[in-house]
């Protein structure tokens, strides 16, 4: 008998009895639950009992072997039909008819025999099986063409590779060139993966990196009708129930997303406000899917790397695996937004430093809404070659306690502090005399999509590297290289500590002198990528950011040493319990 007619036939039975005590007959661990109080424990066990021994569904209980239908369907009716009295006989009967009802079936299954059912979800696994199948072939052939595309596109830069140390700085200029226009065609993972490459100057060489740091991210923007439809499915809310007005030109088109100009749709229209200008982030059509794609391929090229002489030494494998981590930061824009959330939190009490601010409910990993901030790009003031010095100077200092701040107090770092994504804004406020104005910069932040955390272990290491750096020590610095990694597998770390410790023995002589602690620095990690000295990404990420920082800020103050404002920092307070009252000290308003 079907569990539904079963259902129906004790709801007419006794529904006005049950529905006094509240009781919704659901399914069949429902109707026993609700017949406990009825026909006690012993007929109820019994009732299962038959439900166990005829599992199968009526619909398809008929078998093509010794099971023969009248069996379940007797079981059912007869364990009903006793359990109506309150013996305690009717369920020993249930049970033992129900025994009778599994054993056959068990005898039917043993003898190989299908049953409807097992027809049934055998077709439909073939199904599932043929559609898997056949989506995988799909994505092969996509996968195949892609890289033969991709294998074409390389063949230039892989044919001129094994030269392009022997022929001269010539050669390797163009072949260096080559490779920069590779990148770029093609498509988004290459080109991060380039500018990813570009901050790793312990995996590669430093001209590699120099020319990979050039490498240009102004993508073809998508269409608006796209724009529109991500922004909808992420939201749930037709375009115009969000924004005022909506620019359908972008302001920027990156690798992975777009930017567009808006103004949010106030949910009181009645009330005058000031109209919130919004930067709206939209990642590009089949982005994800076309890095994933391009990922794939990639580790593999990196795989093969290895046995190929001239590429070995580029560790290709190894840039690969950290490289993986970064690009998946890169495309959750949801992600981006906890990060914005969390640097805001950091610097919620600096009035000199800010970051865009994510407006929820309005982020999705597509789609990321935030405000839009004015400002002018810290290059004006580094290309600058006269004018405005009081705000250089200021900027040189925000700059570098920011980082501090970063890196000491907070371990959180912005890992991609270029100079495209700093913005200046110039404020007018009164000097101490209240007599006359003077203009005070303010720094905001952009882009904190890549981003860096180091363990308690490589925060310490860190800090004793920056100490025996201002300290000049070469062979503590050394030592505290090779200790910023948990797998290091340097081929000859003796030789590596003699070479840094000579090196700063002539780096800081009175006739170097004149070489700067940055200068030193790149030159150390030279020594790194030479020695195949390993180092963790996170540690490398946020070394070459404080390169990429202090090199910037060289050029606003020529006469500001960062190193010297970390030596100072790091050996005036106990970095871990008041180095944070210190910064804060120093860039209180």
């Amino acid at each position: 008998m079907p569990p539904c007619l079963l259902r129906h036939l004790l709801l007419q039975e006794y529904g006005d009895h049950e529905s006094s005590h509240h009781v919704q007959f659901t399914s069949l661990d429902g109707l026993c639950y609700g017949m406990v109080k009825r026909f006690g424990d012993m007929q109820i066990f019994g009732l299962r009992k038959c439900e166990e021994g005829c599992k199968i569904p009526s619909s398809s209980s008929e078998s093509w072997g010794p099971v023969l239908p009248p069996i379940g369907q007797i079981a059912r009716a007869v364990s009903l039909a006793l359990t109506r009295s309150n013996l305690v006989a009717p369920g020993v009967i249930a049970f033992i008819v129900g025994e009778f009802a599994r054993t056959q079936r068990t005898l039917a299954e043993a003898e190989g025999l299908p049953t409807k059912d097992t027809l049934f979800l055998h077709a439909q696994d073939g199904h599932v099986y043929l559609t898997l199948i056949l989506f995988s072939l799909l994505e092969c052939i996509i996968l195949f063409i892609r890289a033969i595309y991709l294998a074409v596109l390389f063949s230039p830069c892989i044919a001129m590779a094994p030269f392009a140390k022997s022929l001269g700085i010539q050669f390797r200029k163009i072949w260096l060139r080559v490779l920069h226009l590779t990148l770029e065609k093609a498509g988004p993972a290459f080109i991060k993966w380039g500018q990813w490459a570009a901050a790793r100057p312990d995996l590669f060489p430093r001209d590699l990196c120099s020319e990979l740091a050039k490498l240009h991210t102004q993508a073809p923007a998508h269409s608006f009708n796209f724009t529109q439809k991500s922004i909808e499915k992420a939201f749930g809310r037709k375009l115009p129930e969000i924004f005022e007005k909506f620019d359908m030109e972008p302001v920027a088109s990156g690798s992975v997303a777009q930017v567009h100009q808006a103004i949010l749709k106030y949910k009181y229209p009645g009330q005058q406000i000031k109209p919130m200008v919004v930067a709206v982030k939209v990642r590009h059509p089949g982005v994800g899917e076309a890095i994933r794609r391009d990922f794939v391929i990639i580790n593999c090229i990196a795989k093969i790397s290895r046995f190929i002489p001239y590429l070995k030494s580029l560790r290709l494998d190894e840039s690969i695996q950290q490289f993986a981590i970064y690009m998946m930061s890169q495309v959750d824009l949801s992600r981006e937004a906890a990060h914005l959330n969390r640097f805001i939190y950091n610097f919620r009490r600096w009035k000199d430093v800010s970051f865009p601010r994510p407006l929820y409910p309005l982020v999705h990993p597509s789609v990321l809404v935030e405000t839009y901030e004015q400002g002018e790009s810290v290059m004006h003031y580094v290309d600058e070659l006269e004018g405005n010095e009081p705000i250089k100077n200021a900027l040189a200092h925000i700059g570098t306690h920011a980082l501090l701040k970063m890196l000491l107090v907070d371990n959180f770092i912005h890992a991609d502090m270029h100079p495209g994504n700093i913005l200046v804004r110039v404020y007018r406020c009164k000097s101490p005399s209240k007599q006359l104005f003077r203009l005070r910069p303010h720094v905001v932040f952009l882009d904190v999509g890549m981003t860096a955390e180091l363990s308690k272990r490589d925060q310490l290491n860190l800090v004793e590297f920056f100490k025996a750096v201002a300290l000049r020590d070469g062979r503590t610095v050394a030592e505290c290289t090779l200790r910023l990694s948990g797998q290091q597998d340097c081929p000859n770390p003796r030789a590596f500590i003699e070479e840094v410790e000579r090196s700063f023995k002539i780096w800081y002589s009175p006739d170097g002198d004149i070489i700067h602690a940055a200068d030193c620095m790149h030159q150390l990690l030279e020594k790194v990528q030479r020695h195949k000295v390993r180092i963790d990404g996170n540690v490398c990420t946020v070394m070459v950011t404080t390169l990429v920082l202090e090199g910037w800020q060289r050029k606003l103050d020529p006469g500001y040493d960062v190193m010297q404002t970390l030596q100072t920092l790091l050996f005036k307070a106990d970095w871990a319990e008041s180095l944070s009252y210190t910064i804060e000290g120093l860039m209180a308003p």
